[in-house]
Protein backbone atom coordinates (compact mmCIF):
# COMPACT_ATOMS: atom_id res chain seq x y z
CA UNK A 1 0.00 0.00 0.00
CA UNK A 2 1.38 3.13 -0.82
CA UNK A 3 1.60 6.72 1.21
CA UNK A 4 -0.60 9.69 -0.40
CA UNK A 5 1.16 12.11 -2.18
CA UNK A 6 -0.51 15.18 -3.58
CA UNK A 7 1.45 17.19 -6.27
CA UNK A 8 0.59 20.71 -6.72
CA UNK A 9 1.68 22.37 -10.11
CA UNK A 10 2.98 26.08 -9.69
CA UNK A 11 1.85 28.55 -12.48
CA UNK A 12 4.22 31.55 -14.02
CA UNK A 13 4.30 34.17 -12.05
CA UNK A 14 3.59 32.49 -9.19
CA UNK A 15 6.60 31.50 -6.33
CA UNK A 16 6.06 29.47 -3.62
CA UNK A 17 8.53 29.23 -0.69
CA UNK A 18 8.34 25.87 1.93
CA UNK A 19 9.75 26.29 5.59
CA UNK A 20 8.85 23.27 7.44
CA UNK A 21 4.99 23.09 7.94
CA UNK A 22 4.91 26.97 6.65
CA UNK A 23 3.76 27.81 3.16
CA UNK A 24 4.02 31.38 2.10
CA UNK A 25 2.66 31.54 -1.85
CA UNK A 26 3.38 35.14 -3.62
CA UNK A 27 1.14 36.32 -6.76
CA UNK A 28 0.44 39.71 -8.77
CA UNK A 29 -2.50 40.16 -6.16
CA UNK A 30 -0.37 39.18 -2.82
CA UNK A 31 0.93 37.03 -0.53
CA UNK A 32 -0.50 34.47 1.90
CA UNK A 33 1.35 32.69 4.15
CA UNK A 34 0.11 30.02 6.22
CA UNK A 35 1.14 27.23 9.07
CA UNK A 36 0.10 23.75 8.98
CA UNK A 37 0.00 21.90 12.15
CA UNK A 38 -1.66 18.97 10.53
CA UNK A 39 -0.17 15.68 11.85
CA UNK A 40 1.33 12.99 10.05
CA UNK A 41 1.95 15.31 6.65
CA UNK A 42 5.39 16.57 5.03
CA UNK A 43 5.41 19.60 2.61
CA UNK A 44 8.32 20.00 0.27
CA UNK A 45 9.03 21.83 -2.52
CA UNK A 46 10.69 19.97 -5.90
CA UNK A 47 11.18 21.75 -9.18
CA UNK A 48 8.03 23.64 -10.26
CA UNK A 49 5.72 21.45 -7.51
CA UNK A 50 4.74 21.53 -3.99
CA UNK A 51 5.18 17.86 -2.80
CA UNK A 52 2.09 16.86 0.35
CA UNK A 53 3.35 13.90 1.68
CA UNK A 54 1.07 11.17 3.98
CA UNK A 55 3.87 10.07 6.58
CA UNK A 56 2.17 6.92 7.15
CA UNK A 57 -0.95 4.43 5.68
CA UNK A 58 -3.56 5.59 8.13
CA UNK A 59 -6.68 7.23 7.63
CA UNK A 60 -6.49 10.67 9.25
CA UNK A 61 -2.57 10.91 8.01
CA UNK A 62 -4.26 10.94 4.16
CA UNK A 63 -6.97 13.23 4.85
CA UNK A 64 -4.66 15.36 6.43
CA UNK A 65 -2.69 15.01 3.02
CA UNK A 66 -5.52 15.51 0.83
CA UNK A 67 -7.15 19.30 3.31
CA UNK A 68 -3.59 20.69 3.00
CA UNK A 69 -2.75 20.11 -0.67
CA UNK A 70 -6.58 22.21 -0.92
CA UNK A 71 -5.63 25.06 1.33
CA UNK A 72 -2.20 25.33 -0.86
CA UNK A 73 -4.04 24.80 -4.35
CA UNK A 74 -6.32 28.06 -3.13
CA UNK A 75 -3.72 29.98 -1.97
CA UNK A 76 -2.10 29.48 -5.17
CA UNK A 77 -5.81 31.01 -6.94
CA UNK A 78 -6.15 33.20 -5.08
CA UNK A 79 -2.74 35.49 -5.22
CA UNK A 80 -3.66 35.32 -8.89
CA UNK A 81 -7.77 35.81 -9.08
CA UNK A 82 -9.20 37.20 -6.06
CA UNK A 83 -12.49 34.64 -4.56
CA UNK A 84 -15.54 36.23 -4.73
CA UNK A 85 -19.12 36.19 -2.83
CA UNK A 86 -22.15 38.13 -3.63
CA UNK A 87 -25.00 38.56 -1.23
CA UNK A 88 -28.44 40.07 -1.55
CA UNK A 89 -30.34 41.46 1.09
CA UNK A 90 -33.71 41.10 1.74
CA UNK A 91 -36.91 42.19 3.40
CA UNK A 92 -40.64 42.11 3.01
CA UNK A 93 -41.55 43.94 6.30
CA UNK A 94 -38.62 46.42 7.31
CA UNK A 95 -36.23 48.14 5.20
CA UNK A 96 -32.94 46.66 6.47
CA UNK A 97 -30.14 49.57 6.52
CA UNK A 98 -26.30 48.11 5.59
CA UNK A 99 -23.88 50.14 5.74
CA UNK A 100 -19.73 49.74 6.75
CA UNK A 101 -17.96 51.02 10.15
CA UNK A 102 -14.97 50.22 10.23
CA UNK A 103 -13.89 46.50 10.24
CA UNK A 104 -17.77 45.43 11.00
CA UNK A 105 -21.08 45.64 8.73
CA UNK A 106 -23.94 47.51 10.57
CA UNK A 107 -27.25 46.19 9.85
CA UNK A 108 -29.67 48.50 10.73
CA UNK A 109 -33.86 47.70 11.34
CA UNK A 110 -33.64 44.27 10.86
CA UNK A 111 -37.36 43.11 11.51
CA UNK A 112 -37.91 47.00 13.08
CA UNK A 113 -35.43 46.19 15.70
CA UNK A 114 -33.71 49.35 17.13
CA UNK A 115 -30.88 47.89 17.99
CA UNK A 116 -28.19 47.26 14.94
CA UNK A 117 -26.82 43.96 14.19
CA UNK A 118 -23.21 43.47 13.88
CA UNK A 119 -21.27 41.08 11.54
CA UNK A 120 -17.20 41.42 11.59
CA UNK A 121 -14.88 41.18 8.37
CA UNK A 122 -12.28 39.68 8.39
CA UNK A 123 -8.88 40.69 7.76
CA UNK A 124 -7.80 40.58 4.41
CA UNK A 125 -11.72 40.54 2.83
CA UNK A 126 -12.85 43.62 1.34
CA UNK A 127 -16.74 44.57 1.21
CA UNK A 128 -18.77 46.98 -0.96
CA UNK A 129 -22.34 47.68 -0.74
CA UNK A 130 -23.99 48.69 -3.94
CA UNK A 131 -27.72 48.99 -2.91
CA UNK A 132 -29.02 45.53 -1.55
CA UNK A 133 -26.24 43.87 -3.21
CA UNK A 134 -23.17 43.16 -0.99
CA UNK A 135 -19.97 41.83 -2.78
CA UNK A 136 -17.63 40.26 -0.54
CA UNK A 137 -13.62 40.10 -2.12
CA UNK A 138 -10.49 38.47 -1.01
CA UNK A 139 -7.33 36.77 -2.06
CA UNK A 140 -7.83 34.29 0.71
CA UNK A 141 -10.65 32.24 0.46
CA UNK A 142 -11.37 31.42 3.57
CA UNK A 143 -11.81 35.01 4.60
CA UNK A 144 -13.75 35.89 2.20
CA UNK A 145 -16.23 33.19 3.33
CA UNK A 146 -16.11 33.43 6.64
CA UNK A 147 -17.13 37.14 6.11
CA UNK A 148 -20.08 35.90 3.87
CA UNK A 149 -20.88 34.14 6.47
CA UNK A 150 -20.85 36.27 9.43
CA UNK A 151 -23.07 38.15 7.28
CA UNK A 152 -25.62 35.74 6.79
CA UNK A 153 -25.57 34.73 10.48
CA UNK A 154 -25.79 38.16 11.73
CA UNK A 155 -29.82 38.17 10.30
CA UNK A 156 -30.56 34.96 11.25
CA UNK A 157 -34.06 33.98 12.29
CA UNK A 158 -34.91 32.72 16.03
CA UNK A 159 -37.20 30.35 16.66
CA UNK A 160 -40.25 32.21 17.22
CA UNK A 161 -39.89 33.27 13.52
CA UNK A 162 -41.76 31.01 10.76
CA UNK A 163 -39.58 31.10 8.06
CA UNK A 164 -42.13 30.98 5.62
CA UNK A 165 -43.80 33.91 6.71
CA UNK A 166 -40.24 36.54 7.30
CA UNK A 167 -37.85 36.08 4.47
CA UNK A 168 -36.08 38.71 5.86
CA UNK A 169 -32.01 38.84 6.39
CA UNK A 170 -29.00 38.63 3.99
CA UNK A 171 -28.15 35.72 1.87
CA UNK A 172 -25.40 34.24 -0.06
CA UNK A 173 -26.67 34.05 -3.69
CA UNK A 174 -23.41 33.94 -5.54
CA UNK A 175 -19.99 32.11 -4.58
CA UNK A 176 -17.67 32.76 -7.81
CA UNK A 177 -16.04 29.83 -9.47
CA UNK A 178 -12.46 30.60 -9.68
CA UNK A 179 -11.62 30.97 -13.30
CA UNK A 180 -14.96 31.97 -14.63
CA UNK A 181 -14.64 34.88 -16.51
CA UNK A 182 -16.83 37.79 -16.27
Amino acid sequence: MQRLVREIEIPEGVTVQVDGRTVTVTGPLGTLKRYFNNEGIEISLEGNKVIVRALSHKRKHKANAGTVAAHITNMIKGVQKPWKYKLRVVYSHFPIKVQIKGDVVEIVNFLGAKTPRYARIMPGAKVQINGQDIVVTSIDKEAAGQTAANLEIATKLGPDFDPRKFQDGIFIVEKAVWGEEE
